[in-house]
């Protein structure tokens, strides 16, 4: 599958294979259980996050990725939004400061 990725008018393609998303469902776990103890989403506190904060999270950790230029953290990211969002298309990731406004764009 590809996801494509927005982040300020750039966009890029990511390819998340079945066989990435399979072998990472441990890391998935780990990051269900951190989100599950509740996550400061920029200026909001979340108890517990729903799908799309989960995956809004994610998207925000990806930018930090591709930021550092961290590839494999960039790959897991992607895989876990494809994985927690069956159908998503696209991602518009915010970089005002406030990961709320990381649009989540399905096909």
């Amino acid at each position: 599958m590809i996801l494509k990725v927005t982040i300020d008018e750039k966009t890029f393609s990511l390819q998340v294979d079945h066989e990435m998303v399979q072998d990472a469902q441990d890391a998935f776990r780990k990051m269900d259980a951190d989100m599950d103890q509740g996550w400061q989403m920029s200026r909001t506190w979340v108890d517990c996050p729903n799908d799309q904060q989960r995956c809004q999270i994610a998207a925000d950790r990806m930018l930090t990725a591709i930021q550092q230029e961290k590839s494999a953290t960039v790959g897991l990211m992607a895989a876990y939004i494809v994985h927690r969002i069956p159908g998503i298309d696209a991602l518009d990731i915010d970089t005002s400061g406030d990961m709320n406004l990381t649009e989540l764009i399905m096909g």
